[in-house]
């Protein structure tokens, strides 16, 4: 009996040691003063770009607007995933209800660092994990540019989601594994500028790979499959592969990607489709510089086979 009373003492202690330091290492981390001096004062037409580049619309516009509408910036699409219901809240300038009351580092925390004006964590459907590569400056003119939408009332409403998921404190546990402003794709030196300019589009601002990655158990992308393709965060279709690997788009080239980002045609005719369509609308408002660049990373990336199971065929 001493003897068990020892193990349970010591397992109580390893537990209590174990919890606290779980507490610590899950604590929300803002940024550091270095980084927010980099803000600097945001241009609104670059803004633009980015909110297109980041497709800000697709999360945060009403379900179902149309035109002008897409920028009311309300909130309220449920986003249905096996971690449970997430749902994008208001981001338009209400100061109740939206972000029209935060700052500037407000904004350069939530987005580099998924961390809310309250200091508490985002859950990660906010695809804060890719936009953690984006240059400060580049929030400061995504705020510019928000700041010229209109303010919307009324706020969305709150996540559905079951235990453990419902702890937002664990998020920080997440974020040490999977959050990093390291590029995924290393690039050798003397890579062509418009790749290097393809990269931080496609795993940054764009967050490309939140779709077309694998993600493991935890919900974290696998890297070593990067935008291989993956089934559907909601239901059970398929992102496709975007590799030149078999399966992907091999066979396209970067004057058919480029084309399919501006009109959303495939190099078979074929029309894009899904939730694919509002992605593309969004990359339709960009440069043709920049759709250049998006497809020659595209065709630069490591090929991978397709990163979800094989269908069977229907029976004919």
């Amino acid at each position: 009996m001493p003897v068990l009373k020892k193990l349970i003492g010591a397992a109580l202690v390893l537990g209590g040691v174990g919890a606290v330091a779980a507490w610590f290492l899950s604590a929300p981390v803002r940024l550091d003063a270095e980084t927010v001096a980099q803000l600097g004062r945001g241009d609104v037409a670059k803004g633009k770009r980015i909110f297109y580049a980041g497709g800000c619309t697709s999360c945060h516009a009403k379900p179902g607007s149309q035109g002008e509408a897409r920028l009311q910036l309300a909130g309220g699409l449920q986003l249905k995933t096996p971690f449970g219901i997430f749902v994008p809240p208001n981001i338009s300038q209400d100061a109740k209800d939206g972000i029209g009351a935060w700052s500037e580092e407000d904004l350069a925390n939530a987005m580099l660092k998924g961390v809310s004006p309250g200091g508490e964590h985002f859950y990660p459907a906010f695809p804060y994990a890719s936009y953690a590569r984006m240059k400060p400056s580049d929030i400061a003119d995504l705020y510019a540019f928000l700041k010229t939408l209109p303010a919307v009332a009324g706020k969305a409403p709150g996540h559905t989601l079951g235990f453990p998921f419902n702890i937002r404190r664990g998020i920080g546990l997440w974020k040490l594994l999977y959050l990093s402003p390291q590029p995924v794709i290393a690039l050798a030196e003397g890579t062509p500028d418009k790749v290097m300019a393809g990269r931080y589009l496609v795993e940054g601002p764009g967050h490309c790979g939140e779709c077309h990655t694998p993600r493991d158990l935890a919900g974290g992308t696998k890297k070593a499959e990067w935008l291989a393709g993956a089934i559907a965060a909601e239901g059970s279709g398929i992102v496709p592969n975007i590799t030149s690997g078999e399966g992907g788009i091999g066979d396209w080239s970067e004057a058919d990607i480029a084309n399919y980002l501006e009109t959303g045609f495939t190099p078979d005719f074929d029309s894009v489709g899904g939730a694919m369509v509002d992605v593309q609308r969004n990359m339709a408002q960009l440069t043709p510089e920049d759709r250049a660049a998006i497809a020659a990373y595209l065709k630069a990336a490591p090929p991978h086979p397709n990163g979800y199971p094989a269908r069977k065929k229907p029976e004919s």
